[in-house]
């Protein structure tokens, strides 16, 4: 097994599909597709690739940090009694554990995400 991973930002094997959880959906009916990639540290690091379209959802990251990097789309996310932040192609981000706010996906996003906890 091999230590160094690249990910791979079009896979060619079928995503994970799924949509938003009921009790975060704000407006809209987004459905997300996930391609993961790497799975390190007793499960507790998640590499990949994942895809929204439109909507607007609930952000809750409970115990989990995320590092974020858009391939593409255009994404809003506003931190609960903060101001919006836009997010384009070629932008990279955090969110922290204990984060909460919502996302706003404008037009269809993808992003290489990478989680712990």
């Amino acid at each position: 097994m091999s230590l160094l991973k690249t990910v791979d930002t079009s896979p060619a094997f079928q995503p994970r599909e799924s949509g938003a959880l009921p009790e975060r959906l704000i407006s809209g009916n987004p459905a997300f597709k996930t391609w993961a990639q790497d799975v390190a540290k007793d499960d507790l690091v998640h590499t990949g690739v994942w895809e929204a379209t439109p909507g607007e959802t609930r952000s809750i990251k409970g115990e989990t940090f995320e590092f974020c990097h858009i391939l593409s789309g255009v994404i809003e996310i506003t931190p609960d009694g903060g101001e919006p932040v836009t997010y384009r192609a070629g932008d990279s981000f955090v969110m922290k554990p204990g984060f909460t706010g919502i996302w706003k996906t404008i037009e269809t996003v993808r992003k290489i995400y990478v989680t712990v906890g």
